[in-house]
């Protein structure tokens, strides 16, 4: 399979590149080069700006399939889909977050998304927005592939290349011992977490299934 990554070169990125290569597929990532510039020996390493400059994605074409990691906003996602409109497969990360109501456990993947009336396309990335978008961001790529169109919405991603340190700072605190600050939590409240090369496995694996 020729796959195209939208980022590779952060956490989840980074994992999916692993996963794949190490499945045996070509693979080539677009992205602005800001977080990495040197990729592994046939990795196709394509420049440019969703927003802006999408001639690499045609030029190094066709893809078999695609993976839009950094998609958080229409602005992103609509000018990527129609730059990859012969491109047989799209999966888009999506997240819990996209669902209109939080509170309920055992959601399913046709529970109602959050509404995002009133946001621009390029609206700026809040905590308030954050869900609202990626969920009109499925409602744009949905209107646009169709059925070539695959969402994955992970919850809490943890493991190696964490950039943000939400999770694995408090392993590390608690195994260094003493005394240590933790937030207010109701006793037994559930957290769910995802290890980043299990989800990378996973998409790829939904990938090659079609």
């Amino acid at each position: 399979m020729r796959l195209l990554i939208l980022g590779g070169g952060v956490f989840l990125g980074r994992a999916l590149l692993d996963a794949a290569l190490a499945r045996g597929h070509r693979v080539g990532v677009f992205n602005r080069g800001r977080a990495r510039q040197a990729w592994p020996a046939g990795v196709d390493g394509l420049t440019g700006d969703r927003r802006g400059d999408l001639a690499p994605l045609a030029a190094a074409g066709p893809w078999d399939a695609a993976i839009d990691t950094c998609g958080y906003c229409p602005a992103d996602v609509l000018p990527t889909a129609r730059a990859l409109a012969a491109c047989p497969r799209y999966l888009f990360v999506s997240s819990v977050s996209a669902y209109a109501v939080h509170t309920q456990p055992g959601l399913r993947e046709d529970a109602a998304l959050a509404s995002a009336d009133g946001l621009a396309a390029d609206a700026p990335i809040t905590g308030e927005t954050y869900g609202p978008l990626k969920a009109e961001c499925e409602r744009v790529l949905t209107r646009e592939l169709g059925a070539r169109l695959l969402v994955v919405r992970p919850g809490l991603i943890v493991g190696p290349g964490d950039p943000t340190g939400r999770f694995s700072y408090w392993p590390w605190r608690a195994a260094a011992g003493g005394r240590m600050l933790v937030p207010a939590a109701p006793a037994g409240a559930p957290l769910q977490v995802i290890d980043v090369r299990d989800l990378a496995g996973w998409m790829i694996g939904l990938l090659e299934q079609g």
